[in-house]
């Protein structure tokens, strides 16, 4: 069984050394495709995989 882990809003915010009004932009911006978090009671959870995924794709150039 593989664990799935989740980051929360401000671990992104400090992941990627950014303000919550650009992490606010990112989701916004489609042409970005920065992933959806999962929203519990108003809270963000982002799913570490898709993050990496992301990531790899922006290095490579390319958005999903």
């Amino acid at each position: 069984m593989t664990t799935q882990k989740y980051l929360t809003g401000p671990q992104v915010l400090a992941r990627y050394q950014i303000t919550e009004m650009t992490l606010h932009r990112w989701q916004k911006n489609d042409k970005l495709a920065f992933p959806e978090p999962l929203k519990i009671n108003r809270r963000r959870f982002f799913l570490e995989d898709d993050l990496i995924a992301w990531e790899r794709n922006r290095a490579a150039g390319r958005a999903v």
